[in-house]
C-alpha cells in the first residue's frame, strides 16, 4: 500500500483489517499521540505480534521526537537499535540466530540474505522507504542501560539516595512516598520482607531518610549503614530509638546492608550514569532519548529493586513538570507481569499505580504490555484509555480483558453495547489487533505495519556490549592537548623566586621593568588583586593548546601586571516579558602611559571573578610586579576613568535574548541551551496540537453539514428505492391484469392509460434513485475535498512546528542611562605565569594569563 502522508503527532500503526474476508484494507490507521496521555495497555499471547506493534509505536514516538523510558525485562526492546536504512544482508548478518539457520538447513549468510529481502519486501509493502528509516535514526538518541552490569551503559543507584530537589514543606507527601518506595526497594534487595507501615526496619529507615532529606542532605549506602547503627533521631514515635529498635538488632540490619555492598558483584551498581530521569530523557544538547533499561540478566529481587527505584524517580520527575495536554514523554513497560499484580503489594505497585492516576496531567503517557491480563491489577486496567488487544490464549484471559474493557468504556462515559467485542477478539489472528480508544467513536480492527527495526528477538549481554561499544567509546574523555614528546617535558620546575635569573642569561635578578614588591602609593589609591584562578600546569596546557604542542619549561614565575579595574552593575528590564535582570561586571582595561579614559575601555576584558573575589593582598606565590604608569599613581587620575567607564557600559552593554517568535518563548536567565531546547520542543508540540484542534473545530461544522446531507440523501435514497420497487411491483400487477383482460375479451383504453401512467411513475422513481446516487457521490466528493483541504492545512501546521529551533532569533535589551551604576574604579593587578621555554633557537619567555575571563561583556 502507499504510505500515508507524514504527520507529526499522528502515529502510523498499520491499516484497517476486515475479519470477514481476512484481508487488509487500504485505509491506514493513525493514532493521535495525545491519546497516550491517558495511557495504554497492550495484551496478546506469544506470537500475537505485540512486540512488532509496540516497536512500531515507539518508532513513531521517536519520529515525533517524544522521549521514552523503556523497562525491558526480557530484552526484546533492544531491537529498536537495529535500524538498517540500506537493508543489506551484511547489516543483518551479525544479528542472525545461528540456531535458526541450522534448523532451516541454511548458512547464516544465506539466512541473512533472505532476511534482508524479507524486510525490504515487507517495508515496501507498507510504503516505508529507506529515507524514513534514516529519519528514525536521526530523530532520537538510543541507549541501552544495564544496571548491575557493564555490558551496556551501567547505572549508578547512588543518585536515588540523593535528596529530591523539592521543597519538603511544599512536597512532603510526594517525598514521603518516594522514601517509602526507596526503603522497600532497599529492604527487598537485602532479602528482608517488611511491611512499610508496621515493620521496624521500614520505619527506622524511613525516619533516617526523612531526617536527611528534610535538610536537603544526600545519603549514600555508607552513611545509611552508619545511621542505622547510630540513628540521627532520638525518638521513633513516643519511644526512644533504643527501646523501639534495640542496638544489637540494629547492628544485624546494618550487617545485612554491609554484606550487600561488600559483595564484588554489587560494585557495578555504584558506577555509571546517574539515575537522573531528565538526563535519561534528553541528551546534553536537548535531543530526545530512548533509554532502554535491560533487566534480563538480573535476579527477581534485583529487578524489583531497580524497577522500584526507577519508577520512584520517574514519579518525582513527573511531579516537577508543568501541566500540559500534549504528550511530553512515555514510560514503556514491557512484560509488566509481577510488577502490578491484582492481589500482592510489591514495592513497584504503588508508584506505578500513582503514575497511571496522576501522570496524565503532566503529559507523561504509560504503556503497559503483558501476555496475560489476569496478571494486572484491576485499578490499573481501568485507568488506561487505549487498549491494543491481540490474539489471546485462554478463555479466562478474554473474559478478564472484556471485563476491564467494559469498565474502561463505562469510566469514559460510553456504553459499548453496540459492539460485539467477544466475537471480535475471538477472530483475531497474528499481527491483527483490536484498537479501542476512549477518545474515538468506534473500535478499529487493524493489521500492524512492518517494523522499521529488525526484530531479531531478545538480545544477550555480548550482543548489547557490541551495540553499545561505539557509544561508550565516544563518551570516553579525549586528551585536551597533543601528547608531549617525552614524559619530562610536562614536568614543571619548582617555583622560581624573585632572586632567580629568569631573564634568559642577561644577569639581572628580575625581568626588565618588574620589581619585587608592589609600588608604594598614597592610601587614597585603592589597589585590588585579581585571584589566581589558573595554576601553572593549566596555564601550560592552555599555551600548548594554542600552539599545538607541549613545550619544555625550564622556569616559571607568577607575576602581576597593572590594569584599571572597574566594578559596575547594569540593569535590564522588559515589562512585557517579565524580565528584570541585573548584570554585575568586573572589567579590566590595560593600563598604559597613553591611556585616555574612554578609549581604553574598548579594549577591556570582563573578568570571571566578581567584586567579592578581589583581594587587597597579592597571592603569596607572587615574585614580581610590573612597573606602574605615572598617570595611574593618583586617585584623581583613576577617578577620571569612572565617567568614561559608565558611558562605555551604557553604549556597549546588551542583554542578549534568544527568542522564538511563533511561541513568544525566550531563554531565561540562568537557563542552559539544553533546558531551553527541551522547553521549546514541548511548547512547539503544544502549539501544534492547539492549532490542529482549532483547525478541526473550524472545519467540523462544515464537515458535519456535509455528513448530515449525505445521511439525508441516503434516507431519501432508501425511500426512493422502496418507492421504485413498489412501482415496479404495481406495474407488473397492472400488466398482468391487462393481459388477463385481453384473453378474457375485455377491451378498454383505460387499462392502456393506467399502464402508461404506472410506467411513467416507475421511471420517475428510478430517476429519483439515480439523482440520489449522483447527489451522494457529489457530497462525498465535496467531503473528500474539504477533508483534503483540512489535512493540507494540518500538514502546514506540523511543518511549521517541526523544527522550532530553526526560527530562533536574537534580540537585545539596552539599558537606560539610569540603569548603569559604577561601584568603583581603581588600580587592579592581573596575575600572569611567566614561563621560560627551551626552544631550538634558545630560551624564550612567554606570559600566560593566570586569571579567567567571563564569556562576553554582553549576555
Amino acid at each position: 500500500m502507499q504510505a500515508p502522508e507524514e504527520r507529526l503527532g499522528s502515529f502510523y500503526l498499520g491499516a484497517e483489517y476486515d475479519l470477514a474476508s481476512s484481508k487488509r484494507l487500504e485505509k491506514p490507521v493513525h493514532y493521535d499521540a495525545r491519546d497516550l496521555t491517558t495511557h495504554a495497555v497492550c495484551v496478546g499471547m506469544t506470537g500475537s505480534g505485540k512486540t512488532g506493534l509496540c516497536i512500531g509505536l515507539l518508532e513513531e514516538a521517536a519520529l515525533d521526537k517524544v522521549p521514552v523510558i523503556l523497562i525491558d525485562p526480557k530484552g526484546d526492546m533492544t531491537n529498536l537499535l537495529l535500524q538498517f536504512p540500506e537493508l543489506l544482508p551484511e547489516n543483518f548478518q551479525p544479528w542472525i540466530n545461528e540456531d535458526d539457520a541450522r534448523r532451516k538447513g541454511v548458512s547464516s549468510d544465506a539466512l541473512a540474505a533472505s532476511t534482508a529481502e524479507q524486510w525490504k519486501t515487507g517495508l515496501a509493502d507498507w510504503g516505508i522507504t529507506p529515507e524514513r528509516i534514516r529519519l528514525l535514526g536521526q530523530s532520537a538518541d538510543y541507549t541501552i542501560y544495564t544496571p548491575g552490569s557493564d555490558a551496556g551503559v551501567p547505572v549508578s543507584i547512588l543518585g536515588s539516595l540523593a535528596a529530591p530537589r523539592l521543597d519538603f514543606e511544599e512536597h512532603a507527601e510526594t517525598i514521603r512516598e518516594r522514601i517509602t518506595g526507596t526503603v522497600n526497594a532497599l529492604l527487598g534487595l537485602a532479602g528482608i520482607k517488611a511491611d512499610p507501615t508496621r515493620s521496624r526496619e521500614s520505619i527506622l529507615l524511613a525516619g533516617i531518610f526523612e531526617h536527611f532529606w528534610k535538610k536537603g542532605e544526600d545519603l549514600d549506602l555508607t552513611a545509611l549503614i552508619t545511621s542505622i547503627q547510630s540513628p540521627p533521631m532520638r525518638q521513633v514515635g513516643v519511644f526512644d530509638v533504643n527501646t523501639f529498635y534495640p542496638e544489637k538488632e540494629r547492628f544485624e540490619l546494618a550487617m545485612a546492608f554491609n554484606t550487600l555492598i561488600a559483595s564484588p558483584s554489587f560494585q557495578s551498581w555504584l558506577s555509571g550514569d546517574p539515575l537522573d530521569i531528565d538526563r535519561m530523557l534528553y541528551t546534553a544538547e536537548g535531543k530526545p532519548r530512548h533509554s532502554i533499561f535491560y533487566l534480563a540478566h538480573l535476579s527477581e529481587s534485583e529487578r524489583m529493586f531497580f524497577v522500584t527505584l526507577l519508577l520512584e524517580n520517574v514519579l518525582t520527575w513527573t511531579r516537577a513538570q508543568s501541566g500540559t495536554s500534549s504528550l511530553r514523554a512515555l514510560l514503556y513497560f514491557d512484560e509488566v507481569f509481577g510488577y502490578l499484580p491484582p492481589v500482592a503489594e510489591p514495592s513497584s505497585k504503588r508508584p506505578l499505580l500513582t503514575l497511571l492516576k496522576q501522570a496524565r496531567a503532566f503529559g507523561l503517557g504509560c504503556v503497559l504490555v503483558t501476555q496475560n491480563p489476569v496478571d494486572l491489577d484491576y485499578k490499573g486496567l481501568t485507568n488506561t484509555g487505549t487498549w491494543f488487544i491481540g490474539k489471546l490464549q485462554a478463555e479466562r484471559d478474554k473474559q478478564r480483558v472484556l471485563e476491564g474493557l467494559k469498565s474502561a468504556i463505562a469510566e469514559a462515559g460510553g456504553s459499548g453495547g453496540s459492539v460485539d467485542y467477544d466475537s471480535i477478539i475471538s477472530q483475531l489472528g497474528n499481527r491483527v489487533f483490536l484498537l479501542h480508544n476512549v477518545h474515538e467513536d468506534r473500535p478499529v480492527v487493524f493489521q500492524t505495519r512492518w517494523a522499521m527495526s529488525y526484530l531479531s528477538g531478545p538480545m544477550t549481554r555480548p550482543q548489547i556490549k557490541r551495540l553499545m561499544a561505539p557509544r561508550k567509546a565516544a563518551a570516553e574523555p579525549k586528551p585536551s592537548v597533543s601528547p608531549a614528546p617525552a614524559s619530562d617535558a610536562v614536568t614543571l620546575p619548582p617555583m622560581a623566586s624573585a632572586k632567580e635569573d629568569l631573564s634568559g642569561g642577561d644577569g639581572t635578578a628580575l625581568p626588565y621593568g618588574f620589581t619585587a614588591t608592589p609600588p608604594g602609593l598614597d592610601p587614597s589609591v585603592k589597589q585590588l588583586f585579581v585571584p589566581v584562578a589558573i595554576d601553572a600546569r593549566a596555564a601550560l596546557e592552555n599555551y600548548a593548546r594554542q600552539t599545538g604542542s607541549m613545550p619544555v619549561v625550564s622556569a616559571r614565575q607568577l607575576v602581576y601586571e597593572p590594569v584599571v579595574i572597574g566594578s559596575a552593575s547594569v540593569a535590564f528590564s522588559d515589562r512585557k516579558r517579565g524580565i528584570n535582570e541585573n548584570l554585575r561586571l568586573v572589567v579590566a582595561a590595560v593600563a598604559s602611559a597613553s591611556m585616555s579614559g574612554a578609549a581604553s575601555w574598548d579594549e577591556s576584558e570582563k573578568l570571571a571573578a566578581g567584586q567579592e573575589h578581589l583581594s587587597v593582598l597579592p597571592d603569596n606565590r607572587a615574585a614580581a610586579f610590573a612597573s606602574l604608569p605615572d598617570n595611574l599613581s593618583t586617585s584623581r587620575n583613576l577617578s577620571a576613568c569612572g565617567q568614561p567607564f559608565a558611558d562605555w557600559l551604557y553604549y556597549h552593554s546588551r542583554f542578549q535574548l534568544t527568542v522564538h517568535p511563533g511561541s513568544g518563548l525566550f531563554r531565561r536567565s540562568g537557563e542552559s541551551e539544553r533546558e531551553f531546547s527541551i522547553r521549546l520542543q514541548q511548547a512547539a508540540r503544544e502549539k501544534r496540537d492547539q492549532e490542529v484542534d482549532a483547525l478541526e473545530r473550524k472545519y467540523a461544522p462544515q464537515l458535519e453539514r456535509i455528513r448530515e446531507k449525505i445521511r439525508r440523501e441516503e434516507r431519501e435514497l432508501a425511500q426512493d428505492e422502496a418507492e421504485h420497487q413498489s412501482r415496479k411491483t404495481s406495474e407488473l400487477v397492472g400488466l398482468g391484469e391487462s393481459v388477463l383482460g385481453f384473453f378474457l375479451g375485455r377491451k378498454s383504453t383505460r387499462g392502456i392509460g393506467t399502464a402508461i401512467t404506472r410506467r411513467r411513475m416507475t421511471s420517475n422513481a428510478k430517476a429519483d434513485i439515480e439523482e440520489s446516487h449522483d447527489t451522494i457521490a457529489e457530497l462525498k466528493k465535496e467531503q473528500e475535498t474539504v477533508g483534503a483541504e483540512m489535512q493540507a492545512l494540518v500538514h502546514e501546521i506540523s511543518a511549521k512546528w517541526e523544527h522550532p529551533e530553526a526560527e530562533l532569533t536574537s534580540e537585545e535589551l539596552a539599558p537606560r542611562r539610569g540603569d548603569v551604576t559604577v561601584n568603583f574604579v581603581g588600580l587592579g593587578w592581573l596575575p600572569f605565569w611567566r614561563l621560560t621555554i627551551a626552544a631550538p633557537e634558545g630560551l624564550t619567555t612567554v606570559s600566560v594569563p593566570g586569571y579567567e575571563l567571563a564569556e562576553t561583556i554582553e549576555k
